[in-house]
């Protein structure tokens, strides 16, 4: 660079630069700059320094600004997946395909021969198919519709009756089958019987035309064991779903009969005897006494248990039981038992039975026993027992029977008692065996 040379420096911009004059001059010595002009002194710059005051020879100088930041350069970034490039090509449409030509000409060549045939005296000719086309349609559209046949369908399904008790001994029984009403008397539908036997599938057994009825009965034969019985339909549209199961047991077995107590011969001390057992459930149980005529009826439990009582007269008394089951079956046993002359029993004791007249007062316990006529501890007795000594007032006291028929109650013998024999006793009264009484003695010593 030539010394003196004027230019303007590239750094001197605003104000600053403004106000130089043109005439402005640039001296550089070594790594320092001159400025100066006319009027003004000479300005040194500041040398260019590092951070650590002198910048390393490796150091590349910084070039001059311009006053503009230096543009940042941009890696252009690849399109999304679902954009287009930016780069893409333009398509532009090639015109009407070659189809769409053709069916252009021919649609002008259609019309160059309608314009040809109307002015050939064709004219009344399409007018008179225009009408004809227009009152087909019109015709068409007000015209009352007729509708198409339908395909003949199933029909609704049947239904058959269950009986009241499904078990019987007889081997033929009736079915009642109902049809929808609108069927009845149709030659085209018939009705058409499935059985099944027990672990088996239903098979057809019988098939018969309608009643001029709704209901309809069909005689049919049983197996023995289970039979169950369903119906359905069957016309011109197929067969119809199948009715609901009607069950029949047939049964002709007669029932065992099982008699627990008593046993035959046995004494029964007592105004009835009770006749316990087991048959087949639900049987229907009679039982009478030969000898007076009375009976007794009831059910056996769904598990065939059985408990009837019987009233007994003197001596013996022949009796009777049959038993009935749901099937009809019937089958009986025999027995007879003797009333014997049985007495309510009852037994006293006391803890003490004499008490010297020293210890006095003294408690005493009074115990009782009561038995049936059979020897069976009898519960719910009623018992009073009363307690009479010398020089004292008779005391009494009530009670009942437990399960194992007894009864007690306490009492004390008071100081002052005269020496001699005291009584103790009980009454005991029942509502089916009467009454019956016991006492003992109580003595007082000295």
């Amino acid at each position: 660079m030539l010394r003196g040379a004027p230019r303007r420096s590239a750094r001197a911009t605003g104000p600053e630069y403004n106000a130089l004059p043109r005439s402005d001059t640039i001296a550089s010595v070594g790594h320092r700059r001159v400025v100066g002009g006319a009027g003004m002194g000479m300005r040194q710059s500041r040398p260019m320094t590092t951070r650590r005051g002198t910048r390393p020879s490796h150091v590349r100088p910084r070039p001059p600004s311009g006053g503009r930041p230096t543009p940042v350069k941009v890696r252009p970034r690849a399109p999304a997946p679902g954009r287009l490039s930016v780069h893409a090509p333009v398509r532009r449409s090639r015109g009407i395909p070659l189809v769409g030509r053709l069916v252009l000409g021919v649609g002008v060549l259609a019309v160059a021969v309608l314009v040809l045939y109307v002015g050939a005296g064709g004219l009344s000719v399409l007018a008179g198919a225009l009408g004809t086309a227009v009152t087909s349609f019109v015709q068409g559209v007000t015209a009352t519709p007729v509708p198409s046949e339908l395909a003949p369908t199933a029909p609704e399904a049947p239904t058959i009756e269950s009986p009241a008790e499904p078990y019987t001994n007889q081997s033929e029984v009736d079915l009642t089958i109902t049809v929808p009403s609108r069927l009845a008397g149709d030659p085209d539908y018939r009705v058409r019987v499935y059985l099944a036997l027990a672990d088996q599938a239903p098979a057809p057994i019988d098939e018969r035309p309608l009643a001029p009825t709704a209901r309809m009965i069909i005689p049919v034969t049983l197996t023995k064991g289970i039979n169950d019985f369903s119906v359905t339909l069957v016309g011109p549209g197929g067969e119809s779903e199948s009715s609901p199961l009607a069950r029949w047991v047939l049964d002709t077995n007669p029932p065992a009969i099982r008699l627990i107590s008593p046993k035959d011969g046995a004494l029964i001390n007592r105004k009835a005897v009770t006749l316990e057992g087991r048959t087949q459930g639900r049987s229907t149980l009679q039982v009478r006494n030969t000898k007076t005529g009375e009976s007794i009826g009831g059910t056996a439990a769904t598990d065939g248990t059985f408990s009837l009582s019987l009233p007994l007269t003197s001596g013996s008394n022949p009796i009777k039981i049959t038993a009935t089951d749901p099937a009809g079956n019937t089958k009986a046993i025999e027995l007879t038992v003797r009333r014997g002359s049985g007495r309510l029993r009852a037994s006293l004791s006391a803890s003490f039975y004499s008490v010297s007249q020293k210890r006095l007062p003294f408690e005493i316990r009074l115990i009782v026993l009561v038995d049936d006529p059979d020897g069976k501890p009898l519960q719910g007795a009623r018992v009073t027992f009363t307690l009479s000594v010398p020089g004292v007032k008779t005391v009494t006291g009530d009670a009942v029977t437990d399960a194992n028929g007894q009864a007690s109650y306490s009492t004390r013998i008071p100081k002052g008692a005269d020496r001699g024999g005291g009584t103790a006793g009980v009454l005991v009264r029942t509502t089916e065996f009467g009454r019956t009484t016991d006492e003992m003695v109580i003595n007082i010593t000295k």
